[in-house]
């Protein structure tokens, strides 16, 4: 994915051009990438970095006039810029409307204080020579991850941990903490990697580096500024947040690059829809889809594309995906350093066509966790039969750091705070690899308001239904996927909300949570197809059916491999005996198969090679 890496080197070396090169290497997943190094041996920094050309940061290294002060940057920041660089050209400074040469001289003007007016995913780097410091930040929410190992040859830093363990073999270790928290967690908690001796920065910090001093490690935002203000009344929050969205949204419809909007059958992309205001056929949308029928997305997004007269596009994954997927599978696993299991290979296949539709893909992704203050990940059963005994452990102390992390705070501090950087990092990562993605829904503005929701609207879509009506009337009178709506039918907006509650579980049932029972039931009526009954209502992959039938033979080559089954902390003849249960069609262990699948290809990509 596009990012920084680089080191602060204890003492003054020569410039380490072949670390760089090879940080570099492993981080240019992408032939379009536009990548570049920087040295300066006084200030023991070697720096490099890579991203998609013509993005925000496409613009680097960006020093100031009098070359005393250089900024390197990854992300982008979100903002009415146009305003904010007149300003500066009035004061003398050279800078770009659209890009992140503007961010120099903010820095140059308030001193890092300009760090709190930061909106948006983002990292960097800045070299003051005039101070003589290196300031390493990121933003408040930690999304744009960098990963960090202190030696005692120096500071190593770098957007992907891969580039880490590139030129650091010693580095090339599973963390066994960390690993049981992705089997059961589906993510490493408190800032850890997969890798022993591997952390990432909390969010919001701003860490000083002088030669020959030890690292400040400060924070420019904590919570508690959002924590502590004022719960609003229903009605002056909704009127703020009416105001709020309307306001910031054009923020991520602007640039150089055309951004498209990637549609579902839920309320938080339809909230965009409502307010974006665009003309008619002005923008381009796209929706995810399968292969047995239009699914609920597809169906909704193409209606909500027409009732704003805009194009729509549906990128299926069908028999191409299944073709590509043991490759598919595991450069997901590479680009996300492991933090992604193998599902996103469906991802990784989608966001490669969205590209092709708009270099920059906006998304209602985040607008539940935020407005609805939506926990979406927590421990999961498992089974430890297929792990070593004294690897068993790790699961029972992964529940209890989560159950520890959970309590004593705020729902929507944990989401925005510990789930997005741990949790939903993986996915946007693996995303961001692609093309640009943004969400106004982590807009710094928006989610401080949201920590003022009044307590009887704090996990309620009414709010979000009035602001879709408030924006577009006709997209208000038409049910999400979920069957809700503003206004309700009596008695028949009741009954569809429980039908397609009632037809999402059913295919979740039937994909990921049927019982091994009914599995072999399932296997004995495979003839007549009831995957057709099922699957597709509302979901476009099915990794149940697919490992059963056409990946199987993939997952017997790997998971039944030699070097996989001496893997120190699986049980051998468990693993043996669930692939061919599963592959079979005796069992249902899809959610294992992601885990220990994810964790092998890891092995062979990052830890062997």
């Amino acid at each position: 994915m596009p990012g920084i890496f680089g080191t602060l080197r204890t003492h003054a070396q020569p410039a380490s051009a072949s670390v760089l090169e090879q940080m570099l290497k492993s981080m240019a997943h992408e032939p379009s990438f536009a990548s570049g190094t920087f040295a300066d041996d006084k200030m023991n920094l070697h720096i490099g970095w890579t991203g998609h050309p013509g993005g925000f940061a496409d613009c680097l290294p960006v020093w100031n006039e009098r070359r005393d002060v250089c900024l390197f940057f990854t992300g982008e920041h979100l903002a009415d810029h146009q305003q904010a660089v007149d300003g500066l050209r009035a004061r003398g400074h050279q800078c770009g409307a659209l890009n992140a040469s503007c961010l120099v001289h903010l820095y140059e003007e308030h001193g890092l204080d300009f760090l709190q007016s930061l909106n948006g995913w983002f990292a960097g780097v800045l070299l003051d020579l005039r101070e003589g410091k290196v300031v390493l930040f990121n933003d408040r929410y930690g999304l744009s991850r960098i990963y960090y190992h202190e030696g005692p040859g120096g500071f190593y830093f770098s957007s992907e941990a891969k580039a880490l363990l590139r030129v650091l073999p010693q580095l090339r270790q599973v963390d066994a903490t960390s690993l049981g928290e992705f089997f059961s967690c589906g993510c490493a908690l408190q800032n850890r990697s997969l890798f022993t001796g591997v952390s990432y920065l909390p969010g919001g910090s701003v860490w000083t580096f002088r030669p020959g001093q030890p690292a400040k490690k400060e924070t420019y935002f904590r919570p508690e500024t959002w924590e502590n203000l004022p719960e609003l009344s229903v009605e002056d929050y909704y009127e703020k947040l009416r105001e709020t969205f309307s306001r910031v949204l054009p923020r991520y419809f602007s640039g150089c690059e055309r951004a498209g909007v990637s549609l579902t059958g839920g309320v938080d992309s339809r909230m965009v829809m409502a307010w974006a205001k665009h003309a008619p056929g002005s923008l381009s949308t796209y929706t995810f889809g399968g292969t047995y029928r239009d699914c609920g997305d597809v169906r909704i997004a193409r209606e909500v594309a027409r009732l704003c007269r805009q194009s729509h596009e549906v990128i299926p994954v069908g028999t191409d995906f299944l073709k590509q997927f043991p490759a598919l599978a595991a450069k997901t696993v590479f680009i996300t350093d492991g933090a992604m299991d193998v599902s996103g290979a469906a991802d990784l296949f989608v966001n490669r066509v969205a590209k092709q539709i708009s270099p920059v893909r906006m998304t209602g992704n985040y607008g539940g966790e935020v407005l609805r203050s939506i926990v979406a990940f927590k421990p999961m059963p498992i089974d430890q039969g297929n792990f070593d005994p004294g690897f068993r452990s790790s699961f029972q102390k992964a529940a209890q750091t989560y159950a520890g992390e959970l309590a004593g705070q705020r729902r929507l501090s944990f989401v925005a705070f510990k789930q997005v950087p741990w949790h939903h990092f993986s996915r946007l990562g693996l995303e961001l690899s692609q093309l640009t993605l943004r969400s106004p829904f982590l807009d710094n503005e928006l989610v401080a308001l949201s920590f003022q929701v009044p307590k009887e609207h704090a996990t309620s879509n009414a709010l979000a239904l009035r602001l879709i009506n408030d924006g577009n009337p006709a997209l208000a009178k038409l049910g999400t996927d979920r069957g809700l709506l503003h206004k309700s039918v009596p008695v028949v907006t009741k009954i569809q909300h429980l039908y397609r509650e009632f037809t999402f579980r059913a295919e979740y049932a039937y994909d990921y949570g049927m019982p091994d029972w009914l599995v072999r039931a399932d296997n004995a009526f495979r003839p007549l197809h009831l995957e057709r009954l099922f699957l597709g209502r509302h979901k476009f992959y099915h990794f149940r059916y697919w490992y059963r039938n056409q990946l199987a033979p993939y997952l017997k080559e790997v998971l039944l491999d030699s070097r996989t089954l001496s893997r120190p902390y699986l049980e051998r003849r468990h693993v043996e005996q669930m692939v061919l249960d599963h592959t079979s069609g005796r069992g249902n262990h899809t959610l294992d198969i992601h885990r220990i699948l994810s964790s092998e290809l890891m092995q062979r990509q990052l830890i062997e090679q």
